[in-house]
């Protein structure tokens, strides 16, 4: 093997009072200078601290001491199993099992060595997923949940597997979840009994097991659930001991700053509140109504009551007019005596009506009639949600009968049948806005999206982001019940939770670029502590910060959440969205790149997935702890002409993604990044300019056949890569170059992934670890970057080790890439 050595990176230099104000908060807390292996942080509830290891809070502890959410893990990685297009020709149901059980059972993911699941989403058949029977997690060999999967999430098992940790396709809008953190020392595995379609599995792995505890489902968490049942109303960390609030009026004119807050420390900023009176809420009135449709050669049948003194009948339509030219005629008995349409396209996306007049020759002295629909024409197919039947009597129309296409106790009632459907599911749309509803969501909109809330910590400014978007609703003042912020529409207030740590000083400021005067109010609680300050002086925990952009997508180039450098870690996004009517821009996949591996770690199956709804939301808004989708407007409530908007956000906590050098977290516009369309996000992220991790080592491999392949995850134009791999069944010696200063290493791995389920036994100088295993295959996009940790008790204070790697499959690698963490 050729082994290319990297230097060490040199050490960050800290500014003389910088380093002053360490020793100070260390020489408070009693923590060496030396930097620690187990993070301290503030305890929340007294002036003592809390440690956990060097990767964080685990499992319940996540969502306890959400005061710890701004710890820079080591030896951490976010990982993702899911259904995506192998192909990425966005089928992204034909690949949701790993590998079939010998009893017929769907392997949905699978890992060797300790870590943590942390969330689960599921959909099919438009949010019912009862068809995917029973879901299995093993843990540590132990099976701590077996039962049907939709009466997991309809949470018929009882705490913790209840709302809002689990939530059904009605709580989030399409899509099912499952958000129990749930950690294994050793191994776990899930697989459902039947083909899911959609899923995705996000899970955590650690480089050891200390301070994990396997999962206990008797443990039913009340605490954490009744937090979560207060979100967006509550700040939901254990309150500090040492607090301070600072409040101010607010006359902005536009173009003009105030500083709300100014802050010394060592502390955290642990509140943030706005009122701003101009800032309302605009309720359209919003239907829902579930329906079906059929295509060329289809049609559909049903019997109502009329009056048999009638002079013909009205026959009325809602319809979805998004797809146009449809056309259907309409028969009586038999008897062809109308047509629908040819429908015009939709100038704006919402409910449409049209109305048949049935003549009296084929309904009069009737008192049922039966009613045949057959397709003419459709640019997708023709659709129908709802008939009202009106009979003509005596000069007015009187009202004898509806059905309710796709509720089964009124297809019954008038024997409904259809012949070629293509789709059944929900849809929801609201009635226009008037002229003065109009007016006040332009005017809240212009302070939503131009109003500015800016942060400064320790004299650098991390934080300048739109109000809406920072508080989780960037299109419309929407009820927001997120975990870590939310809005209420009924007091114009805008509150947030997120802690915010700084050494020395903390200003918390307001721009106005809305063009509007802005008056109100805004309110900044504070908590001195000293633990805190050590954490952030040491590195162990990072500054609060915000990424946020906005513009016209660019066709071959994912939409980027957050592009950050040195050591980070993504915990939310709020994101506000204009694309076309159909929103065929939610068809784009989220993609995850850290630390330079060319592959994922995260690859998803659609935009609404990602915030674990489905069907382009097809419940409509909704507000949930972890995610939500607050609005969804068209033209006629506040979108732009032949346009559709929707808001949504995600918080990642304890599926939280860090990277110790570099992290790209985007999602695809469409497909395959070419439906045109205009974006604005907002990312949360915790993070230090200085890198955690640093290129030691590289090792190709030799005697390898050339692989000529391109990677998964890029749209476009693909370059072909081509290298030499070794396919070995027989052990691999590896001596690697380390930094003696090490806190743990990354091996990433290029290899062929043409066969999943590669799996090697490993040791380092002789001492045993978990198996290496990859159960991920491509045929189509062969490369494959993946990684193994290693923990600090076999790394630290060594500048070289030697790792075997003993196949159990045969396995594959064309190089090796060492990165110390540091």
């Amino acid at each position: 093997m050729m082994r290319t050595p990297i230097p060490h990176h040199p050490e960050a230099r800290i500014s003389r009072t910088i380093k002053a104000l360490i020793a100070i908060a260390l020489a408070a807390t009693g923590i060496l200078a030396a930097q620690p292996t187990a993070p301290a942080h503030a305890d929340t509830a007294s002036t003592a601290s809390t440690a956990f290891t060097a990767k964080g809070p685990v499992g319940w502890d996540t969502l306890r001491h959400l005061d710890a959410m701004d710890t820079l893990p080591v030896g951490v990685q976010t990982k993702q199993f899911s259904s995506f297009d192998r192909q990425q020709q966005n089928s992204d149901w034909k690949y949701p099992c790993l590998r079939t059980t010998s009893s017929g059972s769907c392997v949905i993911a699978e890992h060797s060595g300790p870590g943590e699941i942390d969330a689960m989403w599921f959909t099919s058949a438009e949010g019912d997923v009862t068809g995917t029977g029973n879901i299995t997690i093993t843990l540590d060999g132990q099976t701590v949940l077996d039962a049907p999967l939709q009466d997991v999430v309809d949470g018929k098992l009882g705490a913790p597997f209840v709302y809002p940790l689990v939530a059904n396709a009605d709580q989030s809008s399409g899509g099912v979840y499952i958000e129990v953190p749930m950690p294994f020392r050793q191994s776990m595995t899930v697989t459902t009994q039947n083909n899911p379609q959609y899923e995705h599995v996000t899970y955590r792995t650690f480089a050891d097991a200390d301070g994990v505890a396997t999962f206990n489902p008797a443990d039913p968490a009340n605490d954490v659930i009744a937090k979560l049942k207060a979100a967006g109303t509550a700040d939901p960390k254990p309150p500090m001991a040492d607090t301070s609030t600072q409040s101010q009026t607010l006359d902005l004119a536009p173009g003009a700053s105030t500083a709300i807050s100014d802050t010394y420390g060592p502390g955290q900023l642990t509140a943030l509140s706005l009122v701003l009176p101009q800032a309302k809420m605009v309720t359209p009135t919003s239907v829902t109504d579930d329906g079906r449709a059929f295509g060329p050669n289809g049609s559909s049948t049903f019997t109502v009551a009329i009056d048999p003194d009638n002079n013909g009948v009205r026959l009325t339509r809602r319809y979805d007019p998004v797809p146009p030219d449809q056309a259907a005629t309409v028969s009586v008995d038999g008897q062809q005596v109308a047509q629908w349409g040819p429908s015009t396209p939709a100038s704006f996306g919402g409910w449409a009506e049209e109305s048949v007049e049935l003549p009296a020759s084929a309904t009069a002295g009737k008192s049922s009639i039966t009613v045949k629909n057959t397709f003419v024409s459709s640019s997708e197919d023709y659709n129908e949600y709802t008939y009202w039947v009106d009979s003509h009597v005596a000069g007015s129309l009187s009202r004898t009968d509806t059905v309710d296409v796709g509720n089964a106790a009124s297809e019954s009632a008038h024997h409904y049948g259809i012949v070629g459907q293509t789709w059944q599911g929900t849809s929801t749309y609201s009635d226009p806005l008037d002229a003065t509803q109009q007016e006040a969501l332009t005017r809240a909109q212009q302070i939503l999206q131009g109003l500015r809330v800016r942060i400064t910590f320790d004299g650098t400014r991390t934080v300048d982001s739109p109000i809406g978007e920072f508080f989780g609703s960037g299109l419309a003042v929407a009820p927001v019940n997120s975990l870590m912020s939310g809005i209420n529409p009924q007091t114009s207030t805008f509150t947030s939770w997120w802690p915010m740590p700084y050494l020395a000083n903390a200003t918390v400021e307001l721009y106005n670029g809305s063009g509007l005067t802005v008056t109100g109010s805004g309110t900044v609680t504070a908590g001195q502590s000293a633990a805190v300050g050590a954490a952030l002086a040491t590195g162990t925990i990072g500054y609060f910060r915000t990424q946020s952009h906005s513009g016209p997508t660019t066709a071959n180039q994912d939409w980027t959440y957050l592009q950050a450098s040195g050591t980070s870690k993504f915990v939310g996004v709020t994101v506000s969205m204009q694309g076309p009517i159909n929103r065929s821009y939610l068809e784009g996949n989220e993609r995850v790149y850290v630390d330079g591996a060319h592959t994922p770690q995260m690859i998803g199956t659609g935009t609404e997935d990602f915030f674990q709804s489905g069907w382009y939301f097809n419940r409509g808004p909704d507000t949930n702890p972890f995610t939500g989708d607050p609005a969804h407007l068209i033209a006629a409530t506040g979108c732009a002409a032949s346009t559709d908007c929707t808001g949504a956000y995600r918080l990642m906590l304890d599926d939280a993604v860090p990277s110790g050098s570099a992290l790209t977290f985007g999602i695809q516009h469409g497909p395959a990044n070419d439906v045109a369309a205009d974006y604005s996000s907002t990312a949360y992220w915790y993070g230090t300019a200085q890198p955690q991790n640093h290129q030691t080592d590289q090792i190709a491999t030799t005697g390898g056949t050339p692989l000529t392949d391109t990677y998964e995850g890029t749209d476009g134009p693909q370059t072909p890569v081509t290298a030499d791999v070794l396919t070995s069944t027989t052990p691999q010696t590896l001596h690697l170059t380390l930094n003696p200063a090490n806190r743990g290493a990354t091996i990433i791995r290029t290899s062929d992934q043409l066969n999943g389920y590669q799996q090697a036994h490993v040791t380092v100088d002789g001492q045993p670890l978990p198996d290496w295993l990859e159960p991920l295959a491509n045929p189509y996009h062969r490369w494959l970057d993946d990684t193994y940790l290693l923990p600090a008790s076999v790394t630290a204070g060594h500048t070289t080790i030697t790792v075997v790697l003993t196949p159990v499959r045969p396995w594959t690698a064309a190089s090796y890439t060492v990165l110390s963490s540091c």
